[in-house]
């Protein structure tokens, strides 16, 4: 066997591993976001307890496709960019898909039945993120268009700042207004895996920024 064929054994065909695992990923974000804005919009309550099932199945669509991507960093000899850069970004894109889940389900355990205007724009500007995400992941796969990856960063990075100002205006309105204790914890506890669903957002595109510049 000559050194080019080692070396092409070891090679990952990109195609069929990373970048596809990623793409996936990626739009399974944007799919649970859609989902979730759809949730906090109807006013049936079997419609909502339908689609936070809906939820739940895509999030676990999201596990097996970060387990993938584990698998194939410990198959794989050489790989595209750093395993680290890899394995972090698998990481903070599942850990999206846990937060948009950890607060659906919070929704659904707790009996919300009123959602209001913090919790339905902070919805909004997760799916605002995640599209914004699937397009910088998906140019992943060719380097040399930064600035087409750079960009869609930038708009996470602002998006996020958004979702601060909506929840710290959530939260100053709850212990402004609301008088039961016991609903006042709960409504909390739901906008803040919201507002931590944005933060993951930016954890991701921190880290394909982190690629860029290795890359460059």
């Amino acid at each position: 066997m000559s050194l080019n064929s080692i070396f092409q054994y070891f090679v990952p065909k990109d195609k069929k591993t990373f970048f596809p695992l990623f793409e996936q990923a990626a739009s399974n974000v944007v799919a649970m976001s859609t989902v979730l804005v759809e949730a906090v919009n109807s006013n049936n309550p079997a419609t909502r307890e339908e689609l936070f099932r809906q939820i739940d199945k895509l999030e676990n669509k999201g596990d097996e496709l970060t387990h993938q991507v584990y698998l194939e960093l410990g198959k794989n000899f050489i790989t595209p960019f750093d395993r680290e850069d890899i394995h972090t970004l698998a990481t903070a894109i599942d850990d999206i898909a846990d937060y948009i889940h950890g607060a659906a389900n919070r929704m659904n355990l707790y009996k919300i039945d009123d959602y209001n205007e913090h919790i339905k724009k902070l919805s909004e500007l997760i799916l605002q993120a995640a599209n914004d995400l699937e397009k910088a992941v998906r140019e992943l796969k060719d380097l040399r268009n930064v600035r087409a990856i750079a960009d869609s960063c930038i708009r996470i990075n602002s998006v996020e700042n958004q979702a601060d100002y909506v929840f710290d205006r959530a939260v100053a309105d709850l212990f402004l207004y609301e008088t039961d204790a016991i609903r006042l914890i709960k409504y909390k506890e739901i906008l803040s895996a919201l507002e931590t669903a944005t933060d993951m957002c930016e954890d991701a595109a921190n880290v394909m920024e982190s690629i860029l510049i290795k890359n460059a």
